[in-house]
């Protein structure tokens, strides 16, 4: 198989995902379409000679239906003849593009793809395409007669099971938001996130350039005053082992952004006088129980390392998506992880979870990190709807 890289990986800063944040006058279509633009600006790649565009999105409904990368590509101006596709693999939507663009350049396939993801969730709220909709069938529901849950349940299922307190969930929150806050005082997102002209809420238009998702300010006592979000008489009866912990301040926020990173055969790149800034190395993708969920970075984890013939002690930076603090605690706690190889510059508590744009931006942000850094080996890994999980190991070049 051919030898994959990565030339170049950027994302939007987040805004958040409610009325009145900092990208919630912007359209999606135009948010993909600025990160495509800014690829090219920044590569001098000939749009002409990009093979496909793979786009993740969760939330196809409204202005996110119809194959909404194909109207980025559009919009980006890209000639008509670079076709696109969106792909749903909920939150790992764009880290499976990623690996869908790799793997059909590994094949001959391909040569140059675009491996992308955006989410407004300002604008296409979280849950409008199964309002009111029964989107299992029957035959799910005679599967699990107890019936599945939100992801919410599962974190809570998750805290129980693995003993994590309030305090600890708080404490890692928080940590998340120092780090972050940290690496943005440092300049170290610099050079991942590319500008978005947006209007203010007086009409003024200005450039966005800092993740509005991030409070430096945060404290665990501060966390500590948060009441519970998904506690239900129903679950608390299903239940009786949830202690219930998560709060809106140890999870990941709702959040609008974009991201998109240009992949290629090492052999193109080098032919189009591209620098690589570097390759992947092994893919995994698992189903796990769809009760629990989250877990599935555990299993997606250990099969990736297996196949790259890696240990965890091998890997100079994790990036493990923090759809909620429980997530990637229990995965330290099975894999052996070390926590400070864990999110370093913080994570999607702090930074945001725009569902099919948080793929490729934990790839933005790990690429940089291994750069910034010197680290070799960098692996990702995304908890996922319905008990999925993608893992990827890449290798600075």
């Amino acid at each position: 198989m051919r030898e994959v890289v990565i030339v170049d990986v950027v994302r939007t800063a987040s805004g958040r995902g409610k009325p009145g944040g900092a990208l919630s006058g912007t359209h999606p279509v135009d948010l993909l379409a600025t990160v495509l633009q800014a690829l090219v600006a920044r590569t001098g790649i000939d749009p002409s000679a990009i093979d496909d565009v793979i786009g993740g999105c969760v939330q196809q409904a409204a202005e996110q239906s119809t194959n909404l990368t194909r109207s980025a590509v559009l919009a980006a101006g890209f000639p008509e003849h670079v076709p696109a596709t969106t792909i749903d693999r909920q939150c790992g939507s764009s880290q499976q593009a990623a690996t869908f663009a790799a793997q059909a350049i590994m094949s001959g396939f391909q040569d140059i793809v675009i491996a992308c993801g955006v989410e407004s969730m300002s604008r296409v709220p979280m849950g409008i395409s199964t309002l009111g909709k029964d989107f299992v069938g029957t035959k799910v529901h005679a599967r699990y007669p107890e019936g599945l849950v939100n992801q919410g349940i599962a974190a809570e299922l998750i805290a129980a099971q693995w003993g994590f307190s309030r305090a600890e969930l708080d404490e890692y929150a928080a940590r998340s938001h120092a780090l972050s806050a940290e690496a943005a005082s440092n300049g170290l997102f610099d050079d991942e996130i590319v500008p978005v002209e947006v209007n203010d809420a007086a009409g003024d238009s200005r450039t966005h350039l800092v993740d509005e998702t991030v409070r430096a300010a945060t404290t665990v006592d501060g966390l500590g005053g948060l009441s519970p979000s998904f506690r239900t008489d129903h679950y608390a009866e299903r239940f009786p082992q949830i202690r219930w912990t998560i709060t809106p301040g140890n999870s990941s926020p709702l959040t609008d952004g974009a991201s998109a990173a240009l992949i290629m055969s090492a052999e193109r790149a080098r032919e189009l006088g591209l620098r690589p800034r570097a390759r992947f190395v092994s893919f995994s993708v698992v189903g796990d129980d769809p009760i629990l969920m989250l877990t599935g970075p555990i299993p997606a984890t250990n099969k990736v390392l297996e196949r790259a013939n890696l240990t965890i002690d091998d890997i100079d930076a994790f990036e493990v998506n923090e759809a909620f603090a429980p997530v990637p605690l229990a995965w330290a706690r099975e894999t052996g992880a070390p926590l400070e190889k864990l999110n370093p510059r913080g994570g999607a508590i702090a930074l945001g979870h725009a569902l099919g744009s948080s793929g490729t931006r934990l790839l933005a942000t790990l690429v940089n990190h291994l750069e910034a850094t010197g680290g070799r080996y960098g692996l990702q890994t995304m908890c996922e709807g319905a008990g999925m999980a993608n893992a990827t190991i890449i290798e600075r070049v």
